[in-house]
């Protein structure tokens, strides 16, 4: 069986090149003849196609293509459309995996196909989340690595069939969020089984907060907000509100744990630059997340307001 990894990349050249050395030390199975690493540049300005194409021999596996910035539904789509493998692996470019990432999905996808005696399943693989970018695979699993998402990019595989069968990723979604999730829906409705693949192991890394990119977290809350009206347009079900957080419990929720927009990034940012210093960047973020989740929310209300769908 051939493997074919597809990853849109944007801007990530330092994390992209951990993550594409994992995938070269990978310890295939028996049942893996091979595999192919599809990176697609989204028209990064860091200069990763021109590094890519100077380490062609340190990435024997890699194939890179190249598009204007269209977004990562765009850029997985392309991925596809050029991949060879009898099974297509998702994962992103700040993903850095174990050697056994690829052997663990694909023992589990047989597994479950010899099972029910069809390939209407993905495979959700273990992704831990970490900002020690020196050595990302030395974090250990917390509570709040575990997620809900029913399929999320982020690290899953699938049969080429099937995800054919489901016409792929919305190209609608050219800003921040849900592209991945909303295919998820599809694939629920046609009866594809979601399988753990505990084993296949990914370590998500981002950069620990500092007070600079604070703006940069309220402008992806803003667009995620946008691309949940996407969503919710193609599947206007009380299942998908509560996905995107287009409920009055979210609203009241996120309300009161602020009361009423008071603690914002400006009035936490002595707490959150106390946090920082003494290095707890960490908990800094899972407090901004409350009012964070309060712009996502207010702009959601605000743009469907707008839209005129309530």
């Amino acid at each position: 069986m051939f493997l074919s990894v597809v990853i849109p990349t944007y801007n990530r050249l330092p994390i992209l090149e951990k993550c594409l050395d994992a995938l070269e030390k990978q310890e295939l199975s028996s049942s893996i003849t091979d595999y192919e690493v599809v990176v697609v540049d989204d028209g990064s300005t860091d200069g990763t196609a021109d590094w890519l194409k100077s380490q062609a021999k340190r990435f024997p596996h890699v194939r890179l293509f190249e598009q204007d910035h269209g977004g990562p539904a765009e850029g997985r789509n392309r991925g596809v459309d050029h991949s060879h493998g009898d099974v297509i692996v998702f994962i992103d470019s700040d993903l850095v995996v174990t050697d056994s990432f690829l052997s663990s999905h694909i023992k589990r996808l047989r597994q479950d196909w010899k099972k029910h005696g069809n390939r209407l399943s993905f495979t959700y693989g273990t992704v831990i989340n970490t900002s020690n970018f020196q050595s990302p695979t030395s974090e250990s699993y917390k509570p709040q690595d575990f997620s809900w998402a029913y399929f999320a990019t982020g690290n899953v595989a699938i049969h080429r069939s099937i995800l054919e069968q489901s016409g792929l990723f919305d190209t609608s979604f050219r800003l921040y969020g849900w592209e991945d999730l909303e295919l998820g829906e599809r694939l629920r409705i046609m009866g594809v089984r979601l399988v753990k693949s505990p084993r296949s192991v990914g370590y998500h890394w981002h950069p620990p907060l500092n007070l600079d990119n604070i703006q940069d977290l309220i402008r992806i809350e803003k667009e995620r907000a946008k691309m949940a009206l996407v969503f919710y347009r193609k599947h206007p079900t009380l299942r998908v509100r509560f996905i995107i957080q287009f409920t009055f419990i979210h609203r009241i929720l996120w309300e009161v744990l602020t009361f009423g927009g008071l603690l914002n990034e400006k009035t936490l940012r002595p707490l959150l630059a106390f946090l920082i210093i003494r290095g707890q960047a960490s908990l800094a973020m899972e407090i901004l997340r409350l009012p964070l989740n309060l712009i996502g929310v207010r702009t959601l209300y605000r743009e469907a307001a707008l839209e005129g769908l309530f």
